[in-house]
């Protein structure tokens, strides 16, 4: 009996020896963006003995959040994962294979500088004896020195000048091969600048511990944060004029500079803001009181700092990301058709929404902008114009959008075409699903639009000639060159009086017609058919006394 226990406490302790560590041959299969961070999940697969085992990855971002470290596994080994730790490692080269290559790159350019400046050196140099061998032939002679014949003369000169243009010619090139070769050291140095962020001399090991009760096999998921990547809405807005319609392309502009390339990954475009925190900041007492001078000998300055600072509560939640590409079919009678945009798939959380790309993406560790599709849309729209002519005599096209998709529309950038045509680069504000939204397409030629100031006359006031009274007209025209009848609005203003000295009357248009807001802003709705005219005034006087200096007045 006591030789059984001896035996089972032998196995026992034998299954508990940790062997040596593992590395883990991981690549990144799933990244999820957020506006200033990522959550990149690494996958691997090992085989496990049995007992504990310590998996190593290696050569991951030096800037990666350790407190944002997840794994999981699943696999025949029915393992245990028993704990997980990062440590940072010094090495003297660059790990990141990219800033690498560019430092080697960079090192060659310089290598090559210096013998173009040592090269230079030289020219210089026998420039220099060329002078002196010029300046003793024209010396007068001396008693050791006599004067060179003729012959001598005229072939000394005619090396003296061959040399020279020799030089000329040689440091005209090394020029040329300077400036070419300063332009590639300057692109070198600023595509290393952008990615070095990202390099450094050391990179991050993580080590996770698991115990497995028998050998097999683990299917292991490793996720952390890392900063240096980015992404921003982008839209390509297409306005159909003669259908009503905007056909909407909703982008996602990515950007990464976090030392790891990301190569066929499933992305997850996400809207949440960890950085936010997870609770609205708490307001400090807003205090009041009176103001009480001091001597100078006892003044100070009372200086009082607010720290609003926002916790992220918990680890970000990390799902295993799929992508099915659909199957493509011919048959024999094939058509021709428009190409349409993948969409994306939306989950949409309680405080936040994430798009799932529909196809794998690759985006390069060098900042530089990946736009993957994100939907499209097919929105009813209601065109107008618009148009201010006492600042622009233009009208601009707008419409007036629904968002009948189940996308939020973030804020962001959006090129505008018309009819096929480019026509502007504007904005988009957010814009949530079922929320209308005005879209600002540009201006538009076809509405022809003039502003005219017809007149402008003073005369004197009251019985002594104690006030002044400015009277202003404005001639508005437009006119509809289209084919279609179209809907204007035409805005103007009047002066808005601010003290009661100065009064302003309106005499034009009419108040039944279109009366100013309290801000003196007009407004007129036209109806115009195609080629129909419409000609709007503007007319007001501003009274005031002579002693009266009124201030906005044109």
């Amino acid at each position: 009996m006591k030789r059984l226990l001896a035996s089972f406490g032998a196995l026992t302790a034998a299954a508990l020896i940790s062997a040596a560590p593992v590395p883990v041959d991981s690549a990144i299969t799933a990244v999820t963006v957020y506006t200033d961070r990522a959550v990149v999940t690494r996958t691997g697969s090992i085989e496990l003995p049995g007992g504990i085992t310590e998996l190593v990855f290696a050569n991951l971002p030096e800037a990666l959040n350790e407190h944002s470290l997840q794994v999981t596994g699943k696999g025949t080994a029915q393992a245990v994962i028993l704990d997980v730790a990062s440590r940072q490692t010094y090495v003297d080269f660059t790990p990141n294979a990219r800033v690498k290559e560019l430092e080697d790159q960079l090192r060659a350019l310089q290598k090559q500088m210096r013998a173009i400046d040592d090269r230079g050196g030289v020219l210089t140099a026998q420039g220099a004896m060329l002078d002196r061998m010029e300046a003793a032939l024209f010396a007068p002679p001396t008693k050791d020195v006599p004067r060179p014949d003729l012959a001598q003369f005229t072939n000394s000169l005619t090396f003296l000048s061959e040399q020279k243009t020799r030089l000329v010619t040689e440091r005209a090139t090394l020029d040329e091969q300077r400036e070419d070769l300063q332009n590639k050291l300057n692109t070198t140095s600023n595509q290393l600048n952008e990615l070095r962020g990202a390099g450094g001399r050391s990179y991050k090991t993580v080590t996770v511990r698991v115990t497995a009760s028998q050998p097999g096999n683990l299917a292991v998921a490793l996720s952390y944060t890392v900063p240096g990547a980015s992404w921003v809405p982008s839209y390509d807005a297409r306005v159909l004029s003669s259908e009503h319609a905007v056909a909407l392309g909703y982008f996602g502009v990515v950007h990464q500079s976090t030392g790891e390339d990301w190569k066929d990954v499933a992305l997850t475009l996400s809207t949440a803001r960890p950085g936010f925190g997870g609770a609205a900041p708490v307001l400090s007492p807003w205090n009041l009181d009176v103001y009480l001078p001091r001597p100078a000998s006892v003044m100070y300055e009372a200086r009082r700092e607010d720290l609003l600072q926002a916790k992220l509560a918990g680890a970000v939640n990390m799902q295993t990301l799929t992508s099915n590409a659909p199957a493509v079919g011919f048959g024999l009678d094939i058509k021709e058709k428009d190409a349409e945009l993948a969409a994306a798939t939306i989950e949409a959380g309680a405080t936040s929404a994430s798009f799932k790309i529909a196809t794998t993406a690759s985006v390069p560790s060098d900042n530089s902008p990946q736009k993957v599709p994100i939907t499209s849309a097919r929105l009813h729209a209601n065109p107008e114009y618009l148009t201010s002519p006492k600042h622009l005599a233009t009208a601009f096209l707008t419409a007036k959008v629904f968002n009948t998709s189940e996308f939020p529309l973030l804020g962001g950038a959006m090129n505008v075409f018309l009819d096929g045509t480019f026509v502007a680069t504007s904005g988009l504000r957010t814009v949530m699903p079922g929320e209308k939204f005005d879209l600002a397409l540009g201006a538009d030629e076809g509405i022809a639009v003039k502003y005219k100031r017809v007149n402008k006359f003073t005369e004197s006031t009251g019985l002594t000639n104690s006030g002044q009274r400015i009277t202003y007209e404005y001639l508005i025209t437009v006119q509809n060159n289209k084919r279609t009848a179209e809907h204007v609005i035409v805005a103007d203003q009047v002066p808005v009086s601010r003290n009661e000295k100065i009064t302003v009357k309106v005499l034009a248009p009419d108040a039944e017609d279109v009366k100013p807001t309290e801000e003196g802003i007009l407004k007129w709705p036209l109806d115009l058919k195609p080629a129909e005219k419409r000609e709007l005034t503007v007319k007001f006087t501003v009274d005031y006394a002579n002693a009266v200096n009124v201030v906005g007045l044109e």
